[in-house]
């Protein structure tokens, strides 16, 4: 394989914008038909995720090292859609003739032979990993909501019960898909540590065009039941639990971010020792500061400290300003690791002044949950 072709000819290739999935989608159901029924009803969230995703790992293959586990968990994840092998060859066909439409003359057959061979490593790499992962846990889970509160206009706490022990790690997050949007799934971080009775808290705030999140606060209701995926992502994880937190969420980026609280509290219960913890809520306005009590009540603990922001309220009475600017405002963070969840343009403010205010970038965490996938950062809203 030519690494530089491929990275070349899918330049070419991106710059037909909006086309390029319109005419990948066209060609895979009419080439298909049966596959069209994996996809959402309306495709308007779906745009270019799919192609661009497979143009791009494809591309990079020279990288396969580097990006082999998380496509062999990319595999696992899509067990989910109940994708099989077939359906991997389907796709494969449909991206080749995009290629070649969009290329045209430039279309030879190396690049041909260099792009099939570039694809069969990836979809067996998916394949593996989805056939790894079959062999000790479900293609998801089954989860009944047993209780559903709206706690402000656009913001909804559930509880969660799985039929079926679902393992996780506080910071991590599952892709949920509702009855009322079947074929939609989107990503939220449990709010709370595992419990002795499975159950799992998940805060959801409605997004602007967002069809998941706003079907869940305004219709989903108890007894309603929910598939969950299998838990996903590492950087909002505690790997050592001496070193100090500066925890900062925008929103409900609260919800792993509490959970890691809650991780802690029971280190330091089982212990008798610990980190120390502060943490930062910002918000717009003070009402969508939706969980005070639960948090005053951690605060109490002598490690935990929790203060809020707002900013969009000149009359509150409290700190004023984005979280950020709070949270360094504050200061004494030498030391410490922070770990950052909130909207993208939340993280994309905050992150840099953490930065400028000394805390080394390697010690920076956050997630990044776009609409419907997964990549390495953490927002409040993963959703769309």
């Amino acid at each position: 394989m030519d690494p530089a072709a491929l990275k070349e000819s899918w330049a070419i290739v991106a710059k037909h914008g909006d086309d390029v999935p319109l005419f990948f989608y066209s060609h895979l159901f009419l080439s298909h038909p049966e596959v069209r029924s994996m996809f959402p009803v309306s495709m308007s969230a779906q745009r270019d995720k799919l192609v661009t995703a497979l143009g791009t790992v494809v591309s990079n293959v020279d990288q396969f090292d580097t990006v082999a586990p998380l496509l062999g968990q990319l595999g696992s994840d899509h067990r989910r859609f109940r994708v099989d092998p077939d359906q991997y060859n389907a796709v494969g066909g449909s991206l080749l003739a995009t290629l070649k439409h969009f290329l045209a003359d430039q279309w030879t057959d190396e690049l041909a032979t260099d792009w099939a061979t570039a694809y069969g490593v990836i979809a067996k790499t998916m394949v593996q990993g989805a056939e790894e992962s079959a062999k000790t846990t479900p293609s998801w889970w089954n989860a009944e909501v047993v209780s559903a509160e709206r706690r402000t206009l656009d913001v909804a706490v559930f509880q969660l019960r799985p039929e079926q022990h679902l393992p996780y790690t506080p910071g991590q997050s599952v892709a949920v898909e509702v009855p009322q949007r079947p074929r939609l799934w989107r990503y939220y971080s449990p709010a709370n540590a595992p419990r002795e009775d499975g159950t799992i808290e998940v805060h959801v705030q409605i997004v602007d065009g967002g069809q998941v999140s706003s079907a869940m606060v305004k219709e989903l209701q108890v007894g309603d039941v929910v598939r969950l995926s299998a838990p996903v992502g590492t950087a909002l994880t505690l790997d050592d639990l001496t070193r100090n937190l500066l925890l900062v969420a925008g929103g409900t980026g609260l919800a792993p971010l509490k959970a890691l609280v809650e991780q802690v509290d029971r280190h330091w219960l089982a212990t008798g020792r610990g980190p120390q913890v502060h943490l930062f809520h910002g918000a717009r306005m003070p009402w969508n500061l939706y969980d005070e009590q639960a948090m005053h009540a951690l605060a109490e603990r002598p490690w935990f400290s929790y203060d809020t922001a707002v900013s969009d309220d000149s009359t509150y009475p409290g700190r004023r300003g984005t979280v950020g600017e709070v949270a360094v405002a504050r200061g004494g963070w030498r030391g410490y690791r922070a770990m950052v969840c909130g909207s993208r343009a939340m993280i994309e403010a905050t992150v840099p002044q953490l930065a400028a205010a000394g805390i080394p970038h390697e010690d920076i965490r956050y997630e990044d949950f776009g609409e419907g996938g997964y990549r390495p950062r953490t927002d409040t809203q993963k959703d769309g």
